[in-house]
């Protein structure tokens, strides 16, 4: 479908919310634009539910925090079977809506590729595995998640021989980014707790310690036991990242948590290890998808 097609399905039917829907092979895709105000606005999943923000500001109210979350472009939302959620649109107008997509996704998918991750990566950080859990998981996406959103809704809108086929491909690659950054949320705060349980959670207690110091390869290897081919294989098999690359994803969302206090951008840069503010701002814009400033200034604009 060309995107103008797509914007004409998109022009509001409704006052308040427009929603325009595209099937697939055990998935559906769905784009919401609001273009009115509104609070406490329901939202369930009855299969596992992705939201990934597009433009504007949403804030959601759910039973696991006390805390109202402000949701943001380049930030998605993964809720589990059965999940609640209200949501409050305060800056949605008919001229600057506010956008949102979902995917929908089977629990069957899930299931059976967790099951394809749990035969091919063992995993040592609890009982639930490669499973998804019930919980809702609020994050920051990376350029390399929200290309392949855009990949999604080209995949699902365009008539093409093969859109099943790639339909099926982005949602099993869009399933293991969200079981990968769960596993590995699950993994560092265990390893917080109980850094010296096992040789990585060691080595990556030390990775989040010391995030302002250049990574010695050597020194990690010595702290995990582990020669340094296998240090990379544990990495990659339960991470699915190199050290130097957790390292530096580690250091970006600091980054972005001291930004989003007011914390001045060069301060932030030196301390945590990055070469000068040029290199900091590249890697900030290649993974947060804005520069360190712009993040700033929209997150504490939204938060006032």
């Amino acid at each position: 479908m060309h995107s103008a097609a797509l914007s004409k399905l998109r022009r509001p039917q409704k006052l308040v919310e427009n929603r325009v829907s595209f099937a697939g092979p055990d998935s559906e895709l769905s784009i919401y634009d609001t273009y009115a105000s509104a609070s406490r606005v329901g939202l369930d999943a009855d299969q596992l539910l992705y939201c990934g923000m597009v433009k504007g500001r949403k804030i959601m109210h759910d039973k696991h925090n006390s805390a109202d979350q402000i949701f943001l472009p380049h930030e998605s939302f993964v809720m589990a079977p059965g999940e609640h959620v209200e949501i409050d649109f305060p800056d949605a107008t008919p001229d600057t809506p506010t956008t949102c997509l979902t995917v929908e996704i089977s629990k069957e998918k899930v299931e059976k590729l967790s099951e394809r991750m749990m035969d091919l990566y063992s995993l040592d950080s609890g009982s639930e595995g490669w499973r998804y859990t019930s919980q809702i998981l609020h994050t920051h996406h990376t350029s390399e998640t929200q290309h392949l959103l855009m990949r999604l809704v080209s995949f699902f809108t365009e008539n093409h021989p093969d859109r099943d086929v790639m339909v099926d491909l982005g949602i099993s690659e869009l399933i293991i980014r969200m079981l990968r950054h769960q596993e590995r949320e699950f993994l560092l705060n265990y390893c917080r707790n109980t850094p010296d349980s096992s040789g990585l959670s060691n080595a990556l207690n030390h990775i989040e310690n010391n995030l302002a110091k250049p990574l010695d390869i050597d020194q990690l290897t010595k702290l995990a036991c582990m020669s340094r081919s296998r240090l990379y294989t544990e990495f990659k098999n339960q991470l699915g990242c190199s050290p130097n690359e957790l390292q530096q994803q580690l250091r970006l969302k600091q980054a972005a948590k001291r930004l989003e206090k007011g914390e001045q951008i060069t301060a932030v840069c030196y301390d945590l290890g990055f070469a000068n503010p040029s290199h900091f701002s590249r890697r900030f814009r290649h993974f947060f998808g804005s520069s360190p400033r712009a993040y700033q200034s929209r997150v504490i604009q939204a938060k006032q």
